[in-house]
């Protein structure tokens, strides 16, 4: 019984928009077991992507809703389903999908059992098919590199993006918490993930991270280029999150970086331009990259090959500035939905497991 109700769970996982895919192991099932407890998973069966008050969920459930309530709150706690708090009113519950979301709520429950199976996972749950069609995240220039000559759109500036957002929060990164643990990490900084609205009053309830103000989240995001780090907000012009991440970490790059063309699997609107007749040969450039997309010539002289993200962390640093960002064709820029519903919506359309209408209408009945 125990095993059919985690089979259940994965299944009922994989329908939402990101997915939770099998694997010939069986590693998904016992990440599923440390998360939740049999009851919790059999009370997650019963949510969808449609927010509930906890009397709803009773009614339906046949149970007392003071019991459900109460389990429905620890549930949201432990970061295995998602609470929304409107201005009036009780919490809404809801289904929530295990990457990006169930996954990282646990930055703080990492243990090296957990990590361990989660990266068996990862290549498994990061389908390249289907980021490249519909990416959870996208990558965007760093403040210091993006060209002048060029129109950038708002939602291509993470400071613009930040100044949108009264709301935000500072998370500690799981990628590299994880990777810690397993005894690979860096030591670059850790509270780096920047989340806005809804979603910082989540991880802010659950204790996962604290309120900053905006000029924080802009000190953060220049230690994020002194560091090396990549801009990742949410795939959508109205952003949830910015994720700054390194290639050493980073769950998303290191998979992607094990393809001869990552340029071609992440989202981003820029590719890095080399002026070689300036170029000094410092190697400075090959050491910022995250992709290793830069090598030097027996001439020292830097050249740029299809592993390029656009993240410009190159640019920023580069002495003689023969580096710079160039904004790649249309044909080549992938679409940036305009809201995170959207984006949502894309994602479960090309994955085939939840048609776009069915979506859009369980949002709207649950905005009534």
């Amino acid at each position: 019984m125990a095993k059919d109700i985690y089979q259940r769970l994965a299944r009922h996982l994989d329908n939402l928009p990101g997915g939770f895919p099998s694997t010939e192991s069986g590693v998904e099932f016992r990440i599923l077991r440390r998360l939740f407890a049999p009851e919790e998973a059999e009370l997650a069966l019963n949510l969808t992507l449609i927010p509930e008050e906890s009397a709803s969920v009773a009614k339906r459930l046949r149970l007392p809703e003071d019991e459900i309530a109460l389990r429905l709150e620890d549930m949201a706690r432990k970061g295995l389903i998602y609470r929304i708090q409107p201005k009036d009113g009780p919490p809404r519950y809801m289904a929530w999908q295990f990457a990006i979301g169930i996954w990282e709520f646990h930055v703080n429950d990492l243990d090296p059992d957990l990590v361990r199976d989660m990266e068996k996972y990862i290549p498994v749950l990061l389908n390249v098919d289907v980021w490249k069609k519909a990416p959870q995240l996208r990558t965007i220039p760093i403040e210091q590199s993006i060209p002048v000559e060029h129109v950038i759109w708002p939602y291509e500036r993470a400071e613009e993006l930040v100044r949108s957002h009264r709301r935000i929060l500072v998370a500690p990164c799981i990628c590299r918490r994880e990777r810690k643990i397993a005894g690979e990490g860096c030591h670059k900084p850790e509270e780096t993930c920047l989340v806005f609205g809804a979603g910082a009053d989540y991880y802010l309830k659950n204790g996962i991270g604290r309120m900053i103000d905006q000029e924080e989240a802009f000190r953060i995001l220049k230690e994020a280029d002194k560091a090396g780090l990549v801009l990742q907000p949410s795939n959508s012009q109205e952003i949830a999150n910015i994720c700054c991440c390194c290639g050493c970490c980073c769950g998303v790059l290191r998979t992607f970086k094990q393809h001869p063309r990552p340029g071609t699997i992440i989202s981003s609107p820029f590719r890095v331009s080399i002026k070689q007749e300036t170029c000094q040969g410092c190697g400075t450039c090959l050491g910022r990259c995250p992709m290793d997309a830069l090598q030097m010539s027996e001439e020292k002289i830097a050249s740029i090959d299809g592993r390029c993200i656009g993240c410009g962390l190159c640019v920023s640093t580069c002495p003689s500035h023969s580096l710079s960002l160039a904004r790649k064709p249309s044909p080549e820029q992938s679409e940036v939905p305009k809201t995170m519903l959207k984006s949502y919506m894309k994602l479960a359309r090309v994955r085939g497991k939840l048609g776009a209408g069915r979506l859009f209408k369980m949002w709207l009945k649950s905005r009534r």
